[in-house]
C-alpha cells in the first residue's frame, strides 16, 4: 500500500501554496486523506510548511527534482496520486507523466497547453493503460468549469429530452481575477512552439487536437466581435477557449457519448448595444495583437517584462473578490433547448483553480473506480463525472444549475 493519498508536486509554486493552505484547511493531519509536500528544494518545502503553523510540523516533505526520474520514482512509489502544479509543462512535466504511466501512480495537474497534453497522449498513453495509471490533465479552471458544465447539462438533458444536446455553447457572462503569470509563461511557450514547429501551428489549430484519429465536424469558432441572439449579447473570442474545447471533445471521445455531430465552442458576452460590439471588437483585436507580439522576437521581449511572471499573481484579497459566471445554452438536433449556469466564487486563475483541482486530486484518490475508470488519458468529466460536481458545490465554491 502506498504511504500517502496525494502529494502535492510543486508545493512552492504559487499556486502550489495556496492548494496547500487549501487541503490543510480541508484536512489537516491525520483525517481521510493522507497526504504530503514535494519539490526540490527542502528549505522552501519547510517555508511552505511552516506557513501552515505549527500544527503543520508533522506534514511529511519529500524532495525531488522535476528532471531526475530517479527521484521521481521513489516519489511515485510512496503516493497513489501526485497533483501537479510544476509548469509550464512543456517545459517541466513531460518527465513527470512518463515515470507515472510507467509506474501505474494516479496523475493529476492544471496544465492548459494542447500541444504538450498531445504529446503525451501519444507517447504515453498505451503504458497508461498497461500500467493501470489514470492522468488527468486540466483539472484547474482549464478546463473542469467548462468540461463538467456540459456533462452536467448533458446529464439533464438526456433525463428531460432522453437525448443529449448536438450543440452547446459557452458564454462567459462574467469573470473577475488577476492574470496568473505561469497561465501566461504557457501561452508565450506554446506561441513560441508554434513559430518554430509548423506541425505544432497545424495541432493547435485542429478542434480535435486531443482525439487522435478523429476528423470530426466542422466547429464554430469566435474570433472576431459576433452577436448571439441566444446570449442576447455581442461575443468575444476567449482566451481559454483553445483549451477547453479541446478537452470538451475528448469527453466525448472517452465516454461522454455527446454524439458524432456533436459541437462545441465558447466566447465571451460583452454585452448588447453599440458599447457591447465596440468591447468585443476591442478584446478580439487585444487577443490577436497579444499573440502576434509574442510571435517576434522584439516584441516577446518586452511582453515578457510587463506581464505577470511565474509565480505571481493576484493577492489573497483579490482572490477572495474574484469569480464568474458561466452560461451554458443547449440543442438538441430536434430544437429543445436548455440553458446551465455554472459559478465560481474565487478568481479564476488561483483561488478558485487551487479549490478545483483540491477536489479532483482527492475525488481521484479515494472515488474514482479502477474498475470503471482504468489506466489511460482520462478527462474531468471522464474520469469524475457527477462525483466532482457534488465535491465541487460542496467544499470548493462553485454551483451548477438548469435555468
Amino acid at each position: 500500500m502506498s504511504q500517502h493519498h496525494i502529494v502535492v508536486f510543486g508545493a512552492t509554486s504559487f499556486v502550489g501554496q495556496i492548494l496547500t493552505r487549501y487541503l490543510w484547511q480541508r484536512h489537516g493531519i491525520g483525517g481521510e486523506v493522507s497526504w504530503a509536500l514535494a519539490g526540490r528544494s527542502l528549505g522552501k518545502l519547510e517555508q511552505v510548511r511552516a506557513s501552515l503553523g505549527p500544527q503543520a510540523a508533522a506534514l511529511p516533505l519529500i524532495v525531488a527534482d522535476a528532471a531526475h526520474e530517479a527521484e521521481l520514482r521513489s516519489l511515485c512509489a510512496q503516493t497513489r496520486v501526485i497533483v501537479s502544479t510544476v509548469g509550464p509543462y512543456a517545459l517541466y512535466g513531460s518527465p513527470l507523466v512518463k515515470v507515472c504511466a510507467e509506474t501505474g501512480t494516479d496523475y493529476c495537474d492544471l496544465t492548459g497547453e494542447v500541444q504538450w497534453i498531445a504529446r503525451m497522449i501519444a507517447e504515453h498513453e498505451a503504458t497508461a493503460q498497461k500500467s493501470g495509471a489514470r492522468i488527468v490533465h486540466c483539472c484547474g479552471f482549464d478546463s473542469i468549469p467548462s468540461d463538467l458544465g456540459v456533462h452536467f447539462l448533458q446529464q439533464h438533458a438526456r433525463q428531460q429530452f432522453g437525448q443529449p444536446c448536438s450543440t452547446i455553447k459557452l458564454r462567459i457572462k462574467n469573470m473577475r481575477g488577476g492574470a496568473s503569470g505561469g497561465t501566461v509563461a504557457s501561452m508565450l511557450n506554446v506561441v513560441q512552439e508554434s513559430v518554430k514547429d509548423p506541425s505544432v501551428r497545424k495541432l493547435m489549430s485542429n478542434p480535435y487536437a486531443l482525439c487522435p484519429g478523429v476528423q470530426g465536424v466542422r466547429q464554430p469558432n469566435v474570433t472576431l466581435a459576433e452577436y448571439d441572439e441566444d446570449a442576447r449579447s455581442w461575443l468575444a473570442p476567449f482566451v481559454m477557449a483553445g483549451i477547453n474545447t479541446r478537452v470538451v471533445h475528448r469527453s466525448n471521445l472517452v465516454g461522454g457519448n455527446y454524439g458524432a455531430d456533436f459541437r462545441y465552442d465558447e466566447a465571451m458576452m460583452t454585452g448588447n448595444g453599440f458599447k457591447g460590439r465596440a468591447v468585443a471588437t476591442a478584446i478580439g483585436a487585444g487577443l490577436a495583437g497579444f499573440l502576434a507580439a509574442a510571435a517576434l522576437p522584439p516584441t516577446r521581449f518586452l511582453l515578457e517584462k510587463v506581464v505577470p511572471q511565474p509565480g505571481e499573481g493576484p493577492t489573497p484579497e483579490e482572490q477572495e473578490k474574484g469569480g464568474y459566471d458561466f452560461r451554458f445554452f443547449g440543442r438538441t438536433t430536434s430544437g429543445q433547448k436548455m440553458v446551465v449556469k455554472v459559478t465560481g466564487d474565487r478568481d479564476p486563475g488561483y483561488g478558485s483553480t487551487a479549490k478545483i483541482l483540491g477536489e479532483a486530486a482527492v475525488c481521484l484518490a479515494l472515488e474514482t473506480d479502477k474498475a470503471k475508470v482504468g489506466g489511460g488519458f482520462w478527462t474531468p468529466a471522464t474520469a469524475f463525472g457527477d462525483k466532482l460536481v457534488k465535491r465541487l458545490v460542496d467544499h470548493a465554491g462553485l454551483t451548477f444549475e438548469v435555468l
